[in-house]
């Protein structure tokens, strides 16, 4: 590289240009770290609709599925007996119907492991269709979410570089999976798990 070059790469304006941008950089980077898990569930969660409508009629004629984890890796670690009465609960086989609303029509593929000392279990759980699962499965596939994020369209800041626009913001939360329970005469459980 030339000295002529070089001296230009070494100017003064260059040298404020890339401090400002380091500072606006900076400016971003602590807007995103406030982004909490706390205000992104603050979002409401965009309404999506039921995909699966079953009668109760197709309920009844629907063959059993019991589902059972397809892997299992064991842990070291003890499990907690204060929990054991919880833990009992949560593993009640329940009756559900899964919904993958990203990917309609494909099976569920996720691992569970719901306390400590329980060991890690892979499932694959068919969808549209009543099963009988865990409860904590199914309260698992329920929970399966993602925040959507964009950014404010107003101008925060300018100088000698340009104009900075928006800050980052939590649009909405989408639910990704979802588990709904199938109603019977008789059910074990009254809301959602």
């Amino acid at each position: 590289m030339s000295r002529k070059a070089q001296g230009e790469l070494s100017s003064p304006e260059l040298t404020k240009d890339l401090i400002d941008a380091e500072k606006q950089f900076q400016k971003f980077d602590e807007k995103v770290k406030d982004l909490t898990l706390d205000r992104m569930n603050q979002a409401p969660l965009e309404e999506t609709e039921k995909q699966t409508k079953l009668s109760e009629k197709e309920i009844n004629n629907s063959s059993d599925i019991y589902l059972k984890p397809i892997k299992t890796i064991s842990v070291k670690d003890k499990f907690n007996e204060k929990f054991r009465e919880r833990w009992n609960f949560e593993k009640e086989y329940v009756r559900f119907v899964a919904e993958n609303k990203e990917l309609i029509g494909e099976k569920i593929e996720l691992w569970t492991r719901p306390r400590g000392g329980i060991p890690a279990e892979f499932w694959n759980v068919p969808v549209n269709k009543p099963v009988w699962g865990p409860r904590y499965l199914a309260e698992q596939i329920s929970k399966c979410r993602y925040h959507r994020l964009t950014m404010e369209n107003k101008p925060i800041s300018s100088d000698s570089v340009g104009t900075y626009m928006g800050n980052m913001v939590v649009e909405n939360t989408i639910q990704r999976l979802d588990a709904f329970p199938v109603k019977e005469k008789a059910s074990s459980f009254s809301s959602k798990f």
